[in-house]
């Protein structure tokens, strides 16, 4: 079984580092391609739950900035 990525190319982060486009986590988005099955399972999982509760909220009372070089190199740093 092959998990697609969720991604929308919408990459804007909340102040949570969550995408508002795909409802993950900067430290999921990182090196999506190497997790391992069961880590996306599990990712997608918190994906549900993030998405269910996103779509509750007013989305434009969400302040939301693009993905920097920095925020990405650093949570890429992480996963190290």
């Amino acid at each position: 079984m092959t998990i697609s990525s969720p991604c929308v190319a919408c990459c804007k982060l909340d102040e949570h580092k969550v995408c508002v486009g795909c409802y993950r986590h900067i430290n999921e988005i990182v090196d999506w391609n190497r997790q391992s099955e069961a880590d996306l399972v599990f990712i997608m999982q918190k994906v549900a739950l993030r998405r269910e509760h996103y779509q509750q909220q007013d989305a434009n009372s969400i302040a939301t900035s693009p993905i920097t070089q920095a925020e990405w190199q650093a949570a890429k740093a992480q996963r190290k």
